[in-house]
């Protein structure tokens, strides 16, 4: 871009948050600056709404104002308010024969079709400021006003904070840098403005995942940026050929859970384009985008459209799974539910610290007998692995540590996939929804080791069991000889005193004693 020298330049938004002064310290742009009373008006109250960018393009006029001083040109303020900033903009510069600003392409060709002269902004040639914050090992930078930049370095679950410099940041050094972010979205393919609340912005950058926060919201100017350190394929995760057979033949209700951090998302990546190799029709639910997928996979923002809109969307469209990403709140439990009720497979990811705190995200949104319909596996994600894995199943018993057998009742029981041994029952006793570790319920003084206790200090090679509402004690043929008599009164005392049921069985037969 050569100088440019003309008499009367009227700035718009676009132009404000690009960093017009930048371009007036290069000796770029020449001439008496104007600024449209509906533009300052249109700043003022997106300011006191707590928007981001209105701030920033104050802050701007402010480094013009004190430019002009140094460089003697003037600032004026002109025309009148109006609700359509844009269009009064291009009206005055009608009458006036003046130029507008901008660094926005539909505002250059608008002004081009109506025979207004424009002078358009194009961003500076070079990599973007926050790429100096990162290498190859970094997760994230988190930046603060007043305080020292620092970066996680590392891998998930296996990660360090490091200072990035010795010296503090100041918040005009982080507003310089907010303003860089916002205006290089229209420049960078894959960038758009998430979400915009007052006193926060989430901004997608290409691969950078940025959160903006600022006073009332917080208590300073805070900048956290992420970006993907790893990116996986459902291989790298060395899955065990039996849980790999159930994603691909019987998984539909899948849950994805572990702590923030720990790579749930980078697992959700690689499933996704694990079923779309497979060749089913895969799309994302993402609140922000941050997923780094193949275009043949389409990815939906939550915030671009009302839930039901992603309902009607997502049926109509018949998508062989759907990745729904952070789960949070009612609205999204619940289309999770109606969407896996209507034949869809959902893989949700949710933050819980352990895979059963996951589950009980569902218990109050479902009924208990709709719950292994809606999910079937749940996948533990720790320290970017897979660490534990669970499958649910529907049956009709006694729930353990319960006595009597007319309390029989639809149980759900959380098995560990690989073991297949029951973790957790879910029942409803009264009015209330259970979840009850089986292993505690055996644990103690619990009616299967005082089982155990009374059969192996006459038979050490026997083995009790749980199993469909009953205690098998389950004796090797060598050892049938010691049971006897005293033995069996034995067990039928703690049969009448705990109000179960014991069979005897012997060796690996179905055999009966």
């Amino acid at each position: 871009m050569g100088n440019i020298v003309l008499s009367e330049l009227l700035v718009d938004k676009s132009a404000l948050l690009l960093g017009l002064s930048k371009y007036i310290e290069k000796g770029l742009i020449n001439g008496n600056i104007l600024i449209h009373r509906a533009l300052l008006s249109e700043l003022e109250k997106e300011t006191r709404d707590g928007l981001i960018s209105g701030e920033i393009a104050l802050d701007e006029i402010e480094k013009i104002r004190k430019l002009s001083e140094r460089y003697l040109f003037s600032v004026e303020i002109v025309g009148e308010p109006s609700s359509n900033v844009d269009n009064a903009l291009r009206e005055y510069c009608s009458q006036r024969d003046c130029s507008i600003v901008t660094a926005d392409e539909i505002q250059k060709q608008i002004c081009s079709y109506l025979g207004i002269k424009v002078v358009y902004l194009q961003p500076f040639e070079g990599s973007l400021s926050i790429e100096k914050f990162f290498d190859e090992n970094t997760m994230s930078v988190h930046l603060k006003e007043d305080t020292i930049p620092k970066a996680k370095k590392g891998k998930p679950g296996n990660w360090q904070f490091v200072n990035l410099s010795n010296t503090p940041m100041s918040a005009d050094e982080i507003k310089s840098l907010v303003g860089e972010l916002i205006n290089e979205i229209k420049y960078v393919k894959n960038s758009f403005i998430e979400i915009e609340r007052k006193g926060s912005t989430i901004v997608q950058l290409g691969n950078y995942r940025i959160v903006i926060t600022r006073p009332p919201l917080s208590d300073g100017w805070e900048v956290t940026i992420t970006r993907p350190v790893t990116k996986k394929s459902l291989e790298d995760y060395n899955l065990p050929e039996k849980l790999i057979e159930r994603l691909k033949e019987r998984a539909e209700g899948i849950l994805i859970a572990g702590s923030p951090g720990m790579g749930k998302t980078t697992f959700a990546q690689a499933l996704a384009e694990y079923y779309m190799k497979l060749g089913k029709v895969v799309k994302t639910i993402e609140s922000p985008r941050d997923m780094h997928l193949p275009p043949d996979i389409t990815q939906y923002s939550k915030n671009y459209a009302e839930i039901g809109e992603l309902h009607d969307i997502l049926l109509l469209s018949r998508p062989d799974y759907t990745v729904y990403d952070e789960m949070r709140n009612d609205d999204d439990f619940r289309l999770y539910i109606d969407l896996r009720l209507a034949g869809i497979g959902m893989i949700g990811v949710v933050h819980a610290t352990t895979p059963i705190d996951a589950i009980h995200r569902f218990l109050n949104r479902v009924d208990l007998g709709t719950i292994p319909g809606i999910l079937d596996t749940v996948i533990f994600i720790s320290e970017g692995t897979v660490k534990k894995v669970y499958s649910l199943d529907m049956t009709v018993k006694v729930p353990l540590g319960l006595r009597e057998a007319d309390l029989a009742r639809p149980v759900v029981e959380i098995k560990d996939f690989l073991t297949d041994q029951v973790e957790y029952e879910i029942y409803v006793f009264g009015e209330q929804t259970m979840i009850v570790p089986v292993s505690k319920t055996k644990g103690g003084n619990s009616v299967e080791n005082k089982i155990a206790k009374t059969v192996m200090d006459s038979i050490p090679g026997a083995e009790v069991k749980y199993e469909n509402g009953e205690y098998v004690i389950t004796i090797p043929k060598t050892e049938i000889g010691k049971f006897n008599r005293r033995l069996n009164s034995k067990l039928r005392k703690l049969e009448k005193k705990h109000g179960v049921r014991i069979r005897i069985r012997l060796g690996d037969s179905d055999e009966e004693v």
